[in-house]
């Protein structure tokens, strides 16, 4: 590899020292380290702008290049945003040190209600490499999550990082903590893998999902370990082929298809298969919410090797997610509960409160579900479902 600026030998029985700058070109790869563009890293200054430069860099050059987040710093940003499209043909962000978020005070300042709130949005690139191996980012949310009652601050709560209409992204070894509300959202992405995914914060935090998956289809979401307030992983309208496999989950809510179809919304998902999760101390487990009044499907889900330790409603559809009952509502239909063993902390373990519709072919099959209350026993609660039901404890009668 030769740096970009040319180092003088002099062969005189001695090298003379080499000084030279810390962005790197190769043959096939440029590197751009945010504090050759003007980055503190001491975690007080507003370092946005020189994270900004460092990404045109980056985005402009041709061929593959590498967005550097050196190690031992803490960078203090607010509203970052990296667009594209980019000239490079692959991008390589390395997350070495730690992204904060400002305070409350700093960070709404300025914003307007109808203004989205992102600490950082990575929009409209594809072939995107996200590799956070010992870096961190922190929202500091505990500032915030006291004014989710108060509307005008709630819009105003930031998501951590969103994707939106990126392409074949990839980000891996992330840890993320503290959230004031979602802590990942993938939105209008095709093909994205996600793996070895930490995110960390309170179980009674508010609305903090860990991953948001909307409008997006090929995603793949694995060996992740999710402690939240919310979803550990919601996957909400318009998303198709989307695969979660060996999720620990807990706290939180489970693993969660919508909810849709909220505000009369056409909501359609399809081909969701959950494999190989845990769920540990969720208020919910495996579960699909929708609204009343909304059109549109939820279809061949499949939530399958499911390990269960006292966690509230294992297995549960409802599709009276709102307060406010009308006929109809969306269609769920070829839904799969198989291979769920363990304990639920409350009686009812399994739970299908469908519209008047219908659900339509659901599936229980080698489904073992105790309480882990001493003496208690697990039951059924099925209305309006259809389907078959073997080798299920506890006994549930559906439909045929």
């Amino acid at each position: 590899m030769q740096r970009l600026n040319t180092c003088l030998y002099l062969i005189l029985g001695f090298v003379a020292p080499c000084f030279c700058d810390t962005s790197f070109v190769g043959t096939n790869n440029t590197f751009f380290n945010v504090i050759d563009y003007g980055a503190k890293g001491d975690g007080k200054s507003d370092d946005t702008q020189a994270f900004v430069t460092a990404w045109q860099h980056a985005c402009g050059t041709q061929g593959a290049s590498t967005l550097v987040i050196p190690p031992k710093t803490v960078f203090l940003v607010r509203n970052l945003r990296l667009e594209g499209p980019c000239n490079a043909t692959s991008i390589l962000i390395q997350l070495q040190g730690e992204i904060v978020a400002p305070a409350k005070n700093e960070w709404i300042n300025g914003l307007t209600i109808d203004e989205e709130s992102n600490l950082i949005l990575i929009s409209k690139v594809n072939s995107l490499t996200v590799d956070g191996n010992g870096g961190l980012i922190d929202g500091y949310g505990s500032t915030w999550w006291a004014c989710k009652r108060l509307t005008e601050f709630f819009m105003l709560m930031m998501q951590i990082l969103k994707f939106l209409s990126c392409n074949d992204l990839s980000v891996s070894n992330l840890m993320i903590i503290n959230s004031p509300k979602a802590h990942i959202h993938v939105n209008f992405c095709d093909g994205a893998i996600l793996s070895n995914i930490n995110i960390s914060a309170p179980g009674d935090s508010p609305n903090t999902d860990g991953i948001d998956i909307s409008s997006s289809k090929n995603i793949i979401v694995e060996d992740s370990t999710f402690e939240t307030g919310d979803d550990c992983i919601a996957i909400t309208g318009n998303s198709s082929y989307i695969n979660a496999t060996r999720i620990a989950c807990g706290p939180g809510h489970g693993i969660s298809i919508g909810s849709l179809g909220r505000n009369n919304a056409n909501d359609r998902v399809e081909e969701v298969h959950v494999r190989n999760c845990t769920f540990t101390n969720t208020k919910n487990g495996a579960r699909i919410k929708t609204w009343i009044g909304g059109s549109g499907y939820a279809r061949k889900i499949y939530f399958e090797q499911i390990i269960l330790s006292q966690a509230k409603n294992p297995i549960i559809i409802n599709q009276y997610y709102s307060d406010y009952v009308t006929n109809g509502g969306l269609e769920v239909s070829d839904v799969t509960y198989r291979g769920f063993q363990g304990t639920s902390l409350n009686d009812k373990a399994i739970t299908l409160n469908c519209s008047s519709s219908g659900c339509f072919n659901i599936v229980l099959d080698q489904i073992n579900i105790v309480s882990s209350e001493p003496g208690a026993t697990a039951y059924c609660t099925i209305y309006n479902a259809r389907g078959t039901a073997t080798s299920t404890v506890p006994n549930c009668s559906l439909s045929t």
